[in-house]
C-alpha cells in the first residue's frame, strides 16, 4: 500500500491555472533514453576510458561493473521511495520527506546547481569536439565559442519542443552513438582481437591493483545522471511502474555496456600492449580500433557521433533542469514566472529560457577570461556539479529508512532498510574516493581542486540559510515545501 501524505487544500490552489505538463506521454523507452543520453555513452567511452585504462590497466572494466553495481544496490530503494512520492521535485523531495524541510531545502539548492554544472560545463566539450572533429575530418580550424553558441540554441529549441519530441530525437541519437560502439565491438569480437579473446580483465589480480581506485572515481561519474528518471514522474505513463522500470534499465544498461565496451577495446590491442597504447594516444584510442576492425569510414562516423552524443547529454540534463525550476517554481522557492507551461508544447518553457541564459552567461564568462573550453569550462564546472549529485544520492539513500520508519507500508526490509543503507555506505566511499583523485579530473592546481570540492559544501549550507529564511519571512512557503499534490 502507497502511503502519501494529504495534499493541503492550498497547495492544490497554487498549481498553474494555465497550461500543465503533458501527462501519460513517456513510456519506459523514452525515460531511458533521455537518462542514458544524459550520461553521453560515446564521449564516456572514447574520451574517457583510455585514461581509465591507463591508470587501472585491464581491469579497468570490473570497475565500471562495480560502479554498476552499487548503483543498482541504490535503486533498490530509490525506486520503492518513486512509488510513495508523487512531487515533481525528485531529490528534494524524497530528500524532505525523509530528513525535514531544512535538509530538502538545502538539497534543492544542491540539485539546481549540480544539474545546472553537469550541463553547462559540456558545452565548452561540444565546442572544442566539434572544433576537433571538423579538424580531424576536413582540415578545417573553427573557433569553440560560436560552436557553443550554435548548442545553447539549438538545446534551448530541443527544450521548448514538447518532451516526446525531445524523447524522439534523444532515442535517435542514443541509438547512434551506441550503434558505433557494438559496431567496434563485433569487429573485434569477430577478428578475435590482437592476440586472441581473454577474459583476464576479470581476474582479481588485475582488478585488486592501486590504479581501480582511480578508475571507481571515474566510473561513477560516468553514471551521472541515471538517477534523473524521477523527474520525469508527471509525464511518464502508469509512473509507478514505468520509473523504476527505467531506472533500473538505465543503471544496468550503462553498467554492463561500459565493461563490454571497455573490455574489446582491450581486446583490440591485447592485454599486453593496451596501455601502452593509450598511454601514447589517449584521444586516439577508440578511432585507431575501430578503424583496424572496422575501417576508416567508421573512423570518420564517430568524430561525428561524439558530437551528436554531447548534444543529446546538453539536451537530457537541459529538459531535467528546467523540470527542477518548474517544480521550485511551483513551491513558490523560484519566480512564479518560471511555472508557465506552453499552451501548446506543454514544455516548461520559461524555465528553458532563464537555463539558457545562465548557460549563455558562464559561457561568455569563461571565453572573455580566456579559459580553454575543456579544460577549465568543462572540467571546472563539470566536477563540482558531479560531485554535488553524488552526495544528493547519498543524501536520498540516508533519507529513504527515516521516511520508511515513520510511515505505515507493506514494502519489505530489504527495500527500506538493508539496500539504502548499503547503499549509503557505498556512496560514502565513492565520494571519498572521488574527492581523493579530483587532480584526475580537473588537472588543476591544489587550491583550485580546494575551491572546487568546497562549493558542495557551499551551496548546501547556502541552502540551510535560505531555509532558515523561508521559515521566518515566508512560513506558509515553508510550510508547504515538498507537499505530496492534490491527486
Amino acid at each position: 500500500m502507497s502511503v502519501t501524505s494529504k495534499a493541503s487544500p492550498e497547495r492544490a490552489e497554487r498549481q498553474p491555472a494555465g497550461a500543465r505538463l503533458r501527462t501519460g506521454t513517456l513510456g519506459t523507452a523514452d525515460i531511458t533514453f533521455f537518462v542514458v543520453s544524459a550520461a553521453a555513452p560515446l564521449t564516456v567511452m572514447a574520451g574517457v576510458a583510455p585514461i581509465a585504462i591507463v591508470l587501472g590497466g585491464i581491469g579497468a572494466p570490473a570497475a565500471y561493473l562495480i560502479a554498476g553495481i552499487t548503483l543498482t544496490v541504490f535503486t533498490v530503494g530509490f525506486t520503492t521511495m518513486s512509488r510513495h512520492i508523487r512531487s515533481g521535485g525528485a531529490f528534494y523531495a524524497y530528500i524532505t520527506q525523509g530528513l525535514g524541510k531544512p535538509v530538502g531545502i538545502g538539497a534543492a539548492l544542491l540539485a539546481v546547481v549540480g544539474y545546472n554544472g553537469m550541463e553547462i560545463g559540456v558545452y565548452g566539450l561540444l565546442g572544442s569536439a566539434t572544433a576537433d572533429t571538423a579538424h580531424a575530418l576536413w582540415g578545417v580550424d573553427i573557433p569553440w565559442l560560436p560552436i557553443a553558441l550554435v548548442g545553447l540554441v539549438l538545446i534551448w529549441y530541443g527544450g521548448y519542443r514538447s518532451v516526446d519530441f525531445g524523447a524522439k530525437v534523444l532515442g535517435v541519437l542514443l541509438v547512434a552513438e551506441t550503434g558505433i560502439l557494438v559496431l567496434l565491438a563485433g569487429g573485434v569480437l569477430v577478428e578475435g582481437g590482437a592476440d586472441g579473446l581473454s577474459l583476464a580483465s576479470l581476474a582479481p589480480d588485475n582488478v585488486l591493483v592501486p590504479g581501480t581506485a582511480a578508475v571507481l572515481a571515474f566510473a561513477f561519474i560516468a553514471f551521472t545522471g541515471f538517477e534523473s528518471t524521477v523527474i520525469y514522474r508527471r509525464e511518464a505513463r502508469d509512473p509507478s511502474r514505468t520509473v523504476p522500470r527505467a531506472t533500473y534499465a538505465a543503471v544496468c544498461f550503462l553498467g554492463v555496456f561500459y565493461a563490454f565496451i571497455v573490455w574489446a577495446v582491450i581486446q583490440a590491442f591485447g592485454d599486453a600492449q593496451v596501455v601502452k597504447a593509450a598511454a601514447d594516444d589517449p584521444g586516439g584510442l577508440f578511432f585507431a580500433a575501430i578503424t583496424t576492425y572496422v575501417g576508416a569510414w567508421a573512423a570518420g562516423l564517430m568524430h561525428v557521433l561524439i558530437v551528436t552524443s554531447i548534444l543529446a547529454s546538453l539536451l537530457a540534463f537541459h529538459n531535467a533542469i528546467n523540470r527542477y525550476g518548474l517544480a521550485l517554481a511551483e513551491e513558490g522557492v523560484l519566480p512564479p514566472s518560471l511555472a508557465k507551461v506552453h499552451p501548446r508544447h506543454r514544455s516548461p518553457y520559461v524555465a528553458g529560457i532563464a537555463q539558457t541564459v545562465l548557460g549563455l552567461v558562464v559561457v561568455l564568462a569563461f571565453a572573455l577570461a580566456g579559459a580553454d573550453p575543456y579544460t577549465q569550462l568543462l572540467l571546472w564546472v563539470n566536477t563540482p556539479g558531479g560531485i554535488g549529485l553524488m552526495v544528493l544520492q547519498l543524501l536520498a539513500a540516508i533519507a529513504i529508512p527515516c521516511y520508511f520508519r515513520r510511515v505505515p507500508h507493506n514494502e519489505g526490509a530489504v527495500r527500506t532498510i538493508v539496500a539504502p543503507v548499503t547503499a549509503a555506505v557505498l556512496l560514502t566511499g565513492a565520494i571519498g574516493l572521488v574527492v581523493s583523485k579530483i587532480d584526475l579530473f580537473t588537472g588543476a592546481s591544489a587550491t583550485v581542486n580546494t575551491v572546487l570540492v568546497a562549493l558542495v559544501p557551499g551551496v548546501f549550507l547556502l541552502g540551510l540559510l535560505l531555509a532558515r529564511r523561508l521559515r521566518r519571512r515566508r512560513p506558509e512557503v515553508y510550510a508547504r515545501f515538498a507537499e505530496e499534490p492534490a491527486p
